[in-house]
C-alpha cells in the first residue's frame, strides 16, 4: 500500500500558491508537475516512463492489463477489449455498447 500524503495547504507544484482544504494542486497544476516530472525523469515522454517500468505494447506488458490485474481497474463486459476505471467502463459500455 501507498504512503498516505496529507495535503498542507499549498500546490505541490511547487509554485508556492496556497490551495483549497484537502487539495494537492492548485487548478491545473498537477499536470505542470506531471510534465516537469516526465521531463526530468523520462526524457519528456509517457513512453519512456512506461519502458523504464517495464510496461510496452505488447499485451503480456500491458499497463492497463496490469491495472486490471491489480483489481484498480475493469475490463468492459461487453468484451470489446476496453479497459479503464469503472466510471471510465460506465461511460463507455453507455456509449458504444447501448441497446438499441
Amino acid at each position: 500500500m501507498s504512503e498516505r500524503l496529507i495535503p498542507n495547504g499549498f500546490c505541490w507544484c511547487g509554485c508556492g500558491r496556497e490551495v483549497g482544504l484537502g487539495k494537492f494542486f492548485a487548478v491545473g497544476h498537477d499536470k505542470t508537475a506531471e510534465a516537469a516530472f516526465l521531463a526530468i525523469h523520462h526524457d519528456g515522454t509517457v513512453a519512456q516512463m512506461l519502458h523504464a517500468h517495464g510496461y510496452g505494447p505488447d499485451n503480456e506488458h500491458s499497463v492497463t492489463k496490469a491495472a486490471v490485474d491489480k483489481g484498480l481497474w475493469l475490463e468492459c463486459p461487453r468484451g470489446c477489449g476496453y479497459r479503464g476505471a469503472r466510471e471510465s467502463i460506465n461511460n463507455h459500455v453507455n456509449r458504444y455498447h447501448r441497446e438499441k
